[in-house]
């Protein structure tokens, strides 16, 4: 069917509401119709996410349904003696995400499985901790992370906490997209109603309670957390409710909210991306920080399963931890504390993702402690730990990525912006008990295994052209011998795609320099950008930041020609 056939199909379709109907009717450019309806919004590693409004190609009531349609005959063609443990279902703040989970719960229950919801909005990790905690068969959550306010998703968690494996995923994929007539999805009666259920506060709280077990030095949060001075902000989002309450019952008392981002706001307040990596979403809670005199800043983002953080430097002022950094620190504390504690297990392992810098697993390695790399996506962390858990092989130590994104135990499969802002928190109250800020802990650390510094560049290529010109990109370095970058050796070019170093297959290449350096390339999975991630080790940081600028330099002379 031609786009156009089916933007006519959602106009006089009786089954499509009039607001849509008047919606479609109402654009006079025949490219913006082209681009709602010229494909369906794809089910992609995980999920749905796009722009919300009428059209094939978006995000609204009618692809929901669909997807959560297809989502009911996977479970009911490969689960269906399980179907009765139900399916959790999880939103955020966003535009219409209780709408969409009213109508995931709403289909699933006409579909004859039950579906549990919350009375209002929740974070994505407690969703993954529900999953498990209730047994449920799977999950779903309505977030869009980070993206900008006209963004809404939709992601598919399976029994293990974690989201779908792309074998799922696939499979999944197959059974939305034999859905070709809307009119077919079943709609709720008052039969199936009542499986629908509700859940109390009994779920968070349980949530909550494994959160804090996570804690390692609580006799230092006992004795100087509760004033220690923390700025928060949840970025308008999910956060608020759960990190201020973990904080308080594990005993930080001295916990300031940033008064314009306290709330769940669907247009975020003026954030223009309520990214907690971006620098600029966290310019209020930084500003707030040095009226009040905190010692640190903490951000989430929408969904709450990432965490930002800025730290007093020796001048005085602000300055926001990478991925990398946090990574890293948290790891070097973890490490050293359950040691301590002698709460180390046998055979523990550090896991990261491919696009990590070398940081963390350097401190790692150095105390003996396996590294494991997996491919981007939390669910490959969750992957390992539910691998962990049936063979007695490892243990889990910790799972992190470059894009803010960590989990520090096992309650949940997937990041888990909540346990990561109480072990932050805790980390440095450990330093200040030293007389020392983080940010000179991370000083102290790259003194003793170098100045690692990275930077990722993101490339936003939208629409049907955009999508051909991050193909054309990836294929010129796929297929171009380059020899040499910023004046160093290419010893090592992994291609992901042909399914190496026991990894599935992934749009992903890698250089590796002799310097130690290396580049990767790799579409989003969830945006329509391509990304660049810089990763470089020096003797000095000027060594480092010179790396990063010189291979930086090559990215853009390469870019200037293909874009």
């Amino acid at each position: 069917m031609s786009y156009k056939e089916k933007y006519n199909e959602w106009i006089n379709n009786p089954y499509f509401d009039e607001k849509t109907r008047q919606e479609l009717l109402s654009i006079n450019d025949e490219k913006e119709i082209e681009d709602r309806f010229y494909t369906d919004l794809e089910f992609g590693t995980a999920g749905l996410r796009g722009v919300i409004a009428a059209g094939s190609n978006r995000i609204n009531i009618y692809t929901v349904r669909r997807a959560t349609f297809g989502l009911a005959n996977y479970i009911l063609k490969n689960a269906n003696s399980e179907k009765d443990r139900g399916v959790v279902i999880a939103h955020d703040n966003r535009h219409m995400s209780r709408e969409f989970c009213i109508e995931t719960a709403n289909t699933l229950a006409a579909c004859g499985i039950k579906a549990y919801i919350f009375d209002s909005l929740r974070t994505t990790p407690e969703l993954s901790f529900a999953v498990r905690n209730l047994n449920a068969i799977a999950g779903v959550v309505i977030t869009a992370s980070h993206n900008p306010p006209e963004y809404n998703g939709y992601k598919v968690y399976w029994e293990d906490g974690a989201q779908v494996m792309p074998h799922i995923a696939s499979a999944i994929t197959d059974e939305i997209n034999s859905i070709v007539d809307y009119s077919t999805i079943p709609t709720l009666t008052d039969e199936n109603k009542d499986l629908v259920v509700k859940l109390d506060e009994k779920e968070d709280t349980d949530f909550i309670e494994a959160v804090k077990t996570q804690v390692i030095r609580k006799d230092l949060i006992d004795k100087f957390g509760k004033n220690f001075k923390i700025v928060y902000t949840p970025l308008c989002g999910t956060g608020n409710v759960p990190i201020r309450r973990a904080l308080k019952e594990i005993g930080f008392e001295n916990v300031i909210v940033v008064s314009e981002e306290e709330n769940p706001d669907p247009n975020f307040s003026g954030i223009e991306y309520p990214n907690p990596e971006d620098k600029k979403a966290l310019v209020r809670g930084i500003n707030l920080a040095k009226e009040v005199g905190a010692d640190l800043v903490i951000a989430t983002d929408p969904d709450c399963d990432r965490v930002g953080v800025a730290v007093k430097t020796l001048s005085g002022e602000y300055q926001m931890l990478t991925g990398n950094q946090i990574g890293g620190m948290l790891t070097n504390y973890i490490i050293e504390g359950r040691k301590e504690a002698n709460r180390l297990e046998e055979n523990p392992v550090l896991i990261k993702t491919i696009v990590t810098s070398e940081f963390g697993a350097d401190i790692a390695k150095d105390n003996n402690i396996d590294v494991l790399n997996v491919l981007t996506g939390f669910k490959f962390i969750g992957e390992k730990i539910k691998s962990f858990e049936e063979t007695k092989s490892n243990s889990y130590l910790f799972g992190y990525e470059e894009s803010y994104g960590y989990l520090v135990g096992t309650h949940a499969r997937d990041k888990d912006a909540v346990v990561t802002s109480l072990l932050i928190a805790e980390m440095a109250v450990y330093y200040a008990s030293n007389n020392m800020s983080l940010y000179e802990g991370l000083i102290k650390l790259y003194e003793k295994y170098g100045y690692f510094k990275e930077e990722t560049i993101s490339l936003t290529l939208k629409g049907i052209e955009g999508i051909a010109k991050i193909k054309d990109i990836m294929t010129y370095f796929r297929e171009n011998h380059i020899n040499e970058i910023n004046n160093s050796k290419v010893v090592d070019f992994k291609d992901y795609l042909k399914g190496i170093d026991n990894l599935p297959s992934a749009n992903v290449i890698k250089y590796f320099l002799e310097d130690g350096s290396w580049l990767a390339i790799r579409p989003s999975g969830t945006e329509p950008k391509l990304k660049f991630y810089i990763a470089t080790k020096g003797n000095t940081e000027s060594d480092a930041i010179k790396n990063v600028d010189g291979i930086r330099a090559f990215v853009d002379s390469v870019l200037e020609k293909l874009v």
